[in-house]
């Protein structure tokens, strides 16, 4: 007896948000649904049911009618090339600090009061610090992470210093990103180098992958791509099992994409993916330290732009822009997304959206300059040899030179 191949609505996650990712992404490498069903088939041990019943259960998954059971999501990300999760991800509850529960844990730490209620206090700060980074101006943000970076390590010297230790390494970490989007490289070196000594001092494997995950954005911003090589090699060595491990290889894909080594790119976006894939999914998907399975997509989407892959990279621009819906969590990763819609339309001649595109990257106050400078050059390039007696193209070219010029 062949096994029921849909359950009816009644999940928590939003049927029409996985509906619209399974048709996007199978679009996306232009399957039929007759054809991802057989590619279905090559991803599953077991028997499946004949092939007219699995098609109409994809046709219903699709519509958003059922959800594909849990045996089968994995088949369906790894036929698809993502993360499980990305495609079915479970609900998460959200933590939340009063401005009570924040002046207690101040005056505990002033007082060196450092017992497992003050850690749990100062946890949960560092969690809304990191997961405020996404969306906050950096500007912002950078104030409040110094000083509470400043009072952590002014009460490490207690019986907790470990566990004292590893918040303030995931808050230097926080404070050399900010820096960095800021255009100050100097101290963000400097921060990432503390990070890393932290990480040293205490053994975490995961603060000293992060410090080299720094290190690898730093030179892939600089155009030093074989800078991105080494490092990243350096952080897979100490990184584990923890999810930077698989930003580390998107960040060596990103290389290896520039570097024009489409083949090794596409092997270590499969290694990073198998890796996430493995994992559980993150209590806080939103936190910058934490690689979520929409985070990687985010990264396949860079690859596929930047080695000419457009109707993929398209696609998952499209999710990235579609997932956020107005929420405005994730301002850095829309303006990316729309500048490969953006190098996208570009290239199958189209200036008037290619332009649209652009201007709206443009317009995100919560920015990293030198992320966005390193995309924007993509869509500059495109611009430059396709449209070069353009008006338009010239004028939002010095838009955008103005705009990245803080950054240089």
């Amino acid at each position: 007896m062949t096994p029921r191949i849909g359950a009816r609505m009644g999940y928590v996650t939003d049927a029409a948000i996985t509906a619209r990712r399974l048709r996007a992404l199978r679009e996306a490498r232009g399957w039929s649904p007759a054809a991802a069903v057989e590619q279905l088939r090559a991803h599953v041990a077991e028997e499946l049911p004949a092939a007219a019943e699995l098609l109409g259960a994809w046709q219903a998954w699709e519509s958003g009618g059922t959800r594909p059971p849990s045996h089968y999501q994995s088949a369906i990300a790894t036929a698809l090339g993502t993360v499980t999760a990305a495609l079915f991800p479970p609900d998460r509850p959200e933590h939340e600090l009063t401005s009570a529960d924040l002046d207690q844990v101040r005056a505990r730490l002033a007082r060196r009061a450092v017992d497992e209620a003050t850690l749990d206090g100062v946890r949960l700060v560092v969690e809304r610090l990191c997961t405020d980074y996404g969306r906050a101006p950096a500007e912002q943000l950078i104030g409040p992470s110094r000083q509470w970076l400043h009072r952590v390590l002014a009460a490490r010297d207690t019986a907790r210093r470990v566990e004292v230790l590893d918040l303030a390494g995931r808050l230097a970490l926080l404070v050399g990103c900010l820096e960095y989007d800021l255009g100050d490289r100097v101290s963000a070196e400097a921060s990432r180098r503390a990070a890393a000594d932290i990480g040293r001092e205490i053994g975490s494997g995961e603060i000293q992958g992060w410090a080299y995950e720094m290190l690898a954005w730093f030179a892939l911003t600089s155009g030093d791509h074989l800078g991105v090589l080494a490092a990243t090699e350096a952080g897979q060595a100490v990184a584990g099992q923890h999810s930077v491990a698989a930003q580390l290889l998107a960040q060596r894909a990103k290389a290896l994409a520039r570097l024009g080594r489409g083949r090794d790119m596409e092997t270590a976006l499969e290694q990073g993916r198998r890796l996430l894939d493995h994992l559980p999914y993150p209590a806080n998907p939103r936190n910058h330290f934490v690689v979520d399975p929409a985070k990687y997509d985010f990264f396949v989407m860079d690859c596929y732009r930047r080695v000419g892959v457009d109707r993929r990279a398209a696609a998952l621009a499209g999710e990235v822009i579609a997932t956020d819906a107005g929420a405005g969590r994730s301002p850095m990763r829309l303006a990316e997304a729309h500048l490969t819609l953006g190098v996208a339309a570009a290239r199958a001649g189209d200036l008037e959206q290619a332009l649209a595109h652009g201007r709206t990257a443009l317009g995100f106050e919560r920015r990293s300059l030198p992320s966005l400078s390193m995309v924007a050059q993509d869509l500059v390039a495109v611009l430059a040899q396709r449209y070069p007696g353009e008006e338009a193209a010239a004028a939002y070219l010095a838009e955008l030179s103005r705009c990245t010029a803080a950054g240089a």
